[in-house]
Parts: C-alpha cells; sequence; structure tokens
C-alpha cells in the first residue's frame, strides 16, 4: 500500500514539474513585430439602397365607359398606337337611342306646356293688376306657371344627360399613346355602377418609363430626389439600365388594398415608395418588369482617403522600439471635430489631426491635415510563438497519439 502511494505522489510531482517547465521555458520572448502602414490614397467613397421595384409607363390611363351596356364594336387591340380622339370602341346604342327620343318628346311636351302656362299667367297678372279676377284666380295661375317652368327645366336637364350618355358609348382615346391592356371583348356586358368598368389601358410614351421602388424604413432616410439610380431586370440580365429618383412619396399605412397611401407595412416592416425615372429609346422596358434597384444616396469620386483602422491605432512605443521605431509624444487630442492619426515619417510615428468627411466601411476622407502618398499607421501585430520545451516523460502517463508506446525489447 506505501509503494503504490509512493508511486503515485512520484507521477504528480512530475506532471507539476512539467508545467511549470512548460510556462517558465516554453514561452519563447521577444516574438515577431510588425506594423502594418496604409498610405494616403485618392479613390472614391460610394454608398447605396438596394430595392425592388416594378416598371410602369410615366403616364397611363384606364379608358371606361359610364354607361352600362353590351360591347357592340372593338376598334383596337393590344399594342395598337391610338390617337387622341381616335374611335378605339363603340357600345350598343339602341336602349340609349330610344331613351334619347323620349327624352326629346318629354321636352317638347314639358316647352309647350311651360309656353301655354307663361301665357295664361301673364294673362292673369293684366286681369289681377285691373282687379278683375280674384286673388285666388291669380294665385292659381302663378302656381301652375311655376310648375310647368320646373317641369321644363327637369326635361331640359334629362336631355343632356341622355345625350352625354349617348357620347359615352361612343368610346375615343384621350391621349396619344399605345394600348397595353384590353379588359374587354366584342359582345361582352358591362356594367357601370358605382366603380367604371376598364375597357383599355393606355400608356402615353413607353420611351419614358418609370420604377416604382419599395425601400425600407431603415433606408429612405438617405434616399432624396436627384440620385443616380441604376437597375436590372430579369429580361435582360446582361444590360444595366440608368435613373434618376424623381420623387419618395411618403405616408403610413397598412397592407390594405384600398388605401391610396403610398407606404405599405406588414407586421414586420414598413416601406416606401420611391419614383425614378428611366429613358427608354429601345424599348426594352415593358411594363410590369421587375426592377432590382440600386439608388447611389453617397457618391464622392477621386478624394484622399485613409483607412478607418488609422483612427483606432494607439502606439505601444516597447513595441515600436523592437523594430527601432520611436513615437513622439504629444498632448495632442481630438477636438473641434478633427480626429487624429499617428503619420509614420522615416523611422518616428507623429501624432496629427485631420480634419475629415464622408466615410464607408472602409475608408474615411480626409478634408484636410494629410496629403497624398504619406504613410499613417494602421495597426501593431506581436507573434509570439511557442517552443516546444522537452520534458522528461512519466512512465504513467499515456504517450502522444501516434506515439509507440511498445517497449522495446531486449535482445
Amino acid at each position: 500500500m506505501d509503494t503504490k502511494k509512493k508511486i503515485l505522489v512520484s507521477a504528480l510531482l512530475v506532471v507539476v514539474v512539467a508545467g511549470g517547465c512548460f510556462f517558465l521555458l516554453g514561452k519563447k520572448s521577444g516574438g515577431k513585430v510588425t506594423l502594418e502602414t496604409g498610405k494616403v490614397v485618392r479613390s472614391s467613397i460610394t454608398n447605396v439602397v438596394t430595392a425592388t421595384g416594378t416598371v410602369e409607363p410615366v403616364t397611363e390611363v384606364d379608358v371606361g365607359t359610364q354607361v352600362s351596356g353590351i360591347i357592340d364594336k372593338l376598334y383596337a387591340d393590344y399594342n395598337d398606337v391610338v390617337k387622341a380622339g381616335q374611335l378605339i370602341a363603340e357600345m350598343d346604342k339602341v336602349n340609349l337611342e330610344a331613351e334619347l327620343k323620349s327624352a326629346t318628346a318629354q321636352l317638347a311636351s314639358s316647352k309647350t306646356e311651360y309656353d301655354y302656362q307663361l301665357k295664361n299667367y301673364n294673362r292673369s297678372k293684366t286681369l289681377h293688376e285691373k282687379q278683375l279676377i280674384s286673388d285666388y284666380d291669380f294665385e292659381t295661375a302663378t302656381y301652375n306657371y311655376e310648375k310647368a317652368k320646373a317641369a321644363y327645366d327637369q326635361s331640359q336637364a334629362s336631355m343632356v344627360q341622355v345625350r352625354r350618355n349617348l357620347e359615352y358609348a361612343t368610346i375615343t382615346s384621350p391621349i396619344d399613346g399605345v394600348i397595353i391592356n384590353k379588359a374587354v371583348e366584342e359582345g361582352q356586358t358591362v356594367a357601370a355602377g358605382f366603380e367604371t368598368p376598364t375597357l383599355f389601358t393606355i400608356a402615353a410614351d413607353l420611351t419614358q418609363m418609370q420604377v416604382i421602388a419599395d425601400v425600407d424604413e431603415a433606408d429612405i432616410g438617405g434616399v432624396k430626389d436627384g440620385q443616380r439610380v441604376s437597375f436590372t431586370v430579369d429580361a435582360y440580365p446582361n444590360d444595366v439600365f440608368e435613373g434618376v429618383v424623381q420623387q419618395v412619396r411618403l405616408g403610413d399605412s397598412s397592407d390594405d388594398s384600398s388605401s391610396s397611401s403610398s407606404s405599405s407595412s406588414s407586421s414586420t416592416v414598413v416601406t416606401y415608395e420611391v419614383v425614378i425615372t428611366a429613358d427608354n429609346p429601345e424599348l426594352k422596358l415593358k411594363p410590369r418588369l421587375t426592377a432590382n434597384v440600386t439608388i447611389y444616396t453617397l457618391e464622392r469620386p477621386d478624394i484622399l482617403v485613409v483607412p478607418n483602422k488609422a483612427f483606432r491605432f494607439i502606439p505601444e512605443p516597447e513595441q515600436l522600439e523592437r523594430l527601432g521605431i520611436s513615437v513622439v509624444s504629444s498632448d495632442t487630442e481630438e477636438s473641434g471635430g478633427k480626429r487624429l492619426v499617428w503619420l509614420k515619417e522615416g523611422m518616428q510615428l507623429l501624432p496629427k489631426l485631420v480634419e475629415t468627411g464622408t466615410s464607408d466601411t472602409n475608408v474615411t476622407e480626409i478634408v484636410s491635415g494629410l496629403s497624398e502618398g504619406e504613410e499613417v499607421a494602421l495597426q501593431i501585430t506581436d507573434e509570439m510563438p511557442i517552443e516546444e520545451v522537452a520534458v522528461e516523460r512519466s512512465p504513467f502517463m499515456p504517450g502522444p497519439p501516434g506515439g509507440n508506446n511498445k517497449k522495446s525489447e531486449s535482445k
């Protein structure tokens, strides 16, 4: 029992001695130190916002009818080029013409009655002034006259309405453009109730298109009118189209189809509509194409920049001495909107306050304080390799993986 305890204590001592040797002798003093630097160069800073939108004509008119009836004739089809005032459809006019004849007869009857009652009123008025008829007779004549006049006015208004309905049966194009949608066929019945039925959709000029893009609420703050836009469509994946932000539509509403607001929201995200105009001289952009939009919210070409790491650099004199670089001490502190960088001149690091401008995730614009080609410190790297220490192994400890733990046989 005593022998086993002695063996166990000996093994523990060996482990403790091995660990001490590892920590005391295993680390190498004076690892490799490197100073990473970067030069002040001319470059560009660009920030973008991406979104998805729909290509639409700039001017798009839905042509409908305000009267109910049967479509008698269609004179236009998809992709037809039409002029303003050109006949594109006619509705059946039998009922409307019958209503016109009825209204005409009613108007004539009302006018005859009005003329008779007007003469009767004038005659009664003259007799009443001479006190040849009673007040009752004069009041009756006045009543009949005013009633006939109201009926005549009503007949005239009805006549105007019937004639206009008859005109509505002849459907013409309101603008010069191209038919991009036809919603009816000949013989189809349309009912004009609370909502005017759409017969055609006409785009004014397909050489000028617009993209209605849905921009996330987190990005909308950087989007402004006049910013440059590039976008692609799946129909032409190798073509990049250019555009300009024309309008940022404001508003806040839910995902309700009846809402007329220019923004939409769900339980997780709110988006705002951004209108982008784009030239379409080759007519490649078709209405309703899906566009993948890139809005350039910031463009600063040909400016002096330094890496962002230069503003996070803190010099370590002891490490830099190993490279033969000295640090010029200074009480310089960031103030007045200026930021501190460390300028490398020969074997010295000098503090320098600079005025900065715009920035992105990698670089920052230098407005003043540095010149092109100057070198600034970015980062110190201290590599600390570990040496392997030869330690006498205990016979009770397992060997390393792959090692030969078998005792050599004596010959």
